[in-house]
Parts: C-alpha cells; sequence; structure tokens
C-alpha cells in the first residue's frame, strides 16, 4: 500500500473550506444575535449623538464578550461572528505558512510570516491607547 504525501491541492481544498465555511458560520453567529437583540431591544432609541469609547483592555473586552454570548446577549453573539469573520482569513494565512513550509518554499515562508507579524502588530495597537 503506497502512502500519499499531503500535498498542495489538499491545503488548497482546506483553505477554500476554511473561508467558505468560516463566513457561513461567522454570518449565521452575528445574524442570530442580531435577531435575539432586536428581541429584546426592538422598542429602544438609541441616541447616535453621542459616542462612547470603552477603556478597556482587550482581555476584559474579550472576557466580556465571551460571557455574554454564552448567556445568550445579542450584542456578544454579534461580536462574536465578527470576531469569526476577522480569524477567517488569519487562518487562512496561518495554513498557508504550514503550506509554505511543508514544500520546502522558504522565500513566502518569510512573507507570510512578516503578515502574520503586521496582523498582530495591528491588532496590538489597535487596543491600546
Amino acid at each position: 500500500m503506497q502512502h500519499e504525501k499531503f500535498g498542495e491541492k489538499d491545503f488548497q481544498y482546506i483553505i477554500g473550506n476554511l473561508l467558505r465555511y468560516g463566513v457561513w458560520i461567522s454570518l449565521s453567529v452575528a445574524f442570530i444575535g442580531g435577531i435575539v437583540y432586536l428581541m429584546g431591544h426592538s422598542n429602544d432609541i438609541e441616541n447616535y449623538s453621542v459616542f462612547k469609547e470603552n477603556d478597556r483592555n482587550i482581555f476584559e473586552v474579550i472576557s466580556t464578550i465571551y460571557n455574554g454570548a454564552i448567556q445568550g446577549n445579542g450584542e456578544s453573539l454579534i461580536f462574536v461572528g465578527i470576531i469569526l469573520l476577522f480569524l477567517t482569513p488569519v487562518l487562512r494565512v496561518l495554513l498557508s505558512l504550514f503550506s509554505f513550509l511543508l514544500e520546502k518554499d522558504y522565500l513566502y515562508v518569510v512573507i507570510t510570516l512578516i503578515v502574520i507579524l503586521i496582523i498582530l502588530i495591528s491588532v496590538s495597537f489597535g487596543f491600546s491607547h
């Protein structure tokens, strides 16, 4: 029996499915969160002339969102959907890194690591004051 090597087509198939299902799952979670939110807040009147910024660190925000999503809070579920939508292409970049490592294509490994570093720096500076 011949053992097949995990190839580029396998990674392309996995990456394609990751992107496809990642978008559908994130949209579904956000949609369900929207329905839950509207069921509880359909008569609320929002004042959009005032913007409130939260001065919390990323760990507090993630903890609040996680706890809210577990409790079925609509706003938290919407935010989880947005986070999943953001993570979908990030996971695609990570999968590409492993693909390039298996192919021993070190130029693209370096380029992919630079992209990952840029994403990490962007997220870090986005939550710092």
